[in-house]
């Protein structure tokens, strides 16, 4: 079936350009152009679409205000933003109605790609209703304890980008929230950027305390809500693999991009854990429940429940989001190594290492010893020919541990 792509820009010489350059893309997309987001929102109505891609400043009703609208009423449409504006401050209030931004010009490679990208996530997701609820979601929420951090240090007149990033790369909600930022066209970056405290220093003290201030572009959670789910031991689980994965993946002597990558899907690997019991309190509570009971692990208590997991959920809205493809692709599988046979192919990676490091810093503070570590995939492990590092990788781990417990 074709994808259902509708253009919005109020610049007819805007549209006809889109249209000759993507018409390549006739046999896989069915396409519409729009001169204003009245007459969008009138299509809409009387048929479905996939996507919306939409400039920003248009007159009459502009193109946040469209996204806004589609937001509410069409959730389940990936909602691109596609302008030349220079605003600072417009261009961040995007980023609460937006999946992702483009910026003009634009090549019809840059566009088919992210499109096709985003929809290739569609397969790990086979709820629509669940879909409808992830694409609403513009922020993770933070620990109220760090987000009250980062408010005082840029109230702060001596605070600088290190430490506000340091404290970002702390938070699950924060980092994926600055990387999407920062990995959008508008920053104009030539590559990815992984570390949160590199994205900081990127954005600027202005840009982030307007996100922060300003916009509200973080939100935190009070833990009272979901009282059956340890958030303080999510952090510490998630950081702690985080750690983990990057430990691993420099004992390798691996390139500072893998290195970032490891850290940033081990930070947020389980991010689809607070994904569903912050949108789904009562069923998530039940898989709490069977969970405690013994009979399932987390994994067959999320299918019962949603007939998905924590880690598909969390991957589809980072992936849609725009992160890293290794990152995405270690949050989706850091369970179920062997489900992506890609991964097979690509040998030793950033899921190896997030793999190995979850089940280590699940296991590691009751285990004294390697035999004490469950989960480990270890025929994927021998089948991307690492199977005979794991006892080293252990002690690598054990060692940022007690680095940790120091502290």
């Amino acid at each position: 079936m074709k994808r259902k792509i509708l253009f919005v820009d109020d610049e007819q010489n805007v549209l006809t350009g889109l249209k000759r350059m993507l018409r390549v893309m006739r046999e896989e997309w069915e396409m519409a152009f729009i001169d204003n987001a009245e007459g969008a929102l009138l299509l809409l109505e009387k048929q479905p679409f996939d996507v919306v891609v939409t400039d920003i400043r248009m007159p009459g009703m502009d193109g946040l205000d469209l996204l806004r609208r589609i937001k509410d009423k069409y959730p389940q449409i990936l909602r691109i933003v596609l302008s030349g504006e220079s605003n600072t401050e417009i261009l961040l209030k995007s980023t609460s109605v937006s999946h992702q931004y483009l910026s003009k010009p634009c090549s019809a490679e840059i566009i088919k790609n992210v499109i096709s990208r985003a929809y290739s996530l569609n397969n790990l997701l086979s709820d629509d209703g669940l879909k409808k609820t992830l694409a609403r979601m513009d922020s993770l929420p933070s620990m109220p304890s760090l987000y009250g951090e980062i408010v005082s240090m840029l109230n702060s007149p001596n605070s600088s980008l290190k430490q506000i990033g340091e404290i970002i790369s702390r938070d699950i909600g924060m980092s994926a929230k600055i990387l999407q930022l920062v990995n959008s066209a508008y920053f104009g970056l030539s590559r990815e950027i992984s570390n949160p405290v590199q994205a900081v220093s990127l954005i600027g003290m202005n840009t982030i305390k307007s996100l922060v201030l300003s916009i509200h572009i973080f939100s935190w959670v009070d833990p009272k809500t979901i009282s059956w789910l340890s958030m303080d031991d999510l952090w510490k689980h998630n950081m702690l693999t985080g750690l983990f994965a990057k430990a691993i993946v420099k004992s390798e002597n691996q390139d500072h991009i893998m290195i970032d990558n490891a850290f940033l899907a081990g930070l947020l690997h389980d991010s689809g854990k607070l994904i569903l019991a912050m949108n789904f309190p009562d069923k998530y509570r039940d898989v709490i429940a069977l969970m405690a009971d013994g009979k399932l692990d987390i994994l067959e208590s999320e299918r019962r429940m949603f007939d998905t997991t924590h880690a598909e959920s969390g991957a589809y809205l980072l992936g849609v989001w725009g992160l890293p493809v290794p990152v995405v692709e270690a949050i989706a599988y850091h369970h179920e190594p062997c489900v992506c046979e890609a991964c097979f192919a690509e040998g030793f990676g950033v899921l190896t290492a997030v793999h190995a490091a979850d089940r280590f810093a699940r296991s590691i503070k009751s285990s004294p010893s390697l035999n004490g570590i469950d989960g480990l995939d270890m025929h994927y492990l021998e089948k991307v020919d690492c199977g005979q590092k794991v006892e080293f990788w252990y002690d690598v781990c054990m060692k940022v541990f007690r680095e940790e417990m120091l502290k």
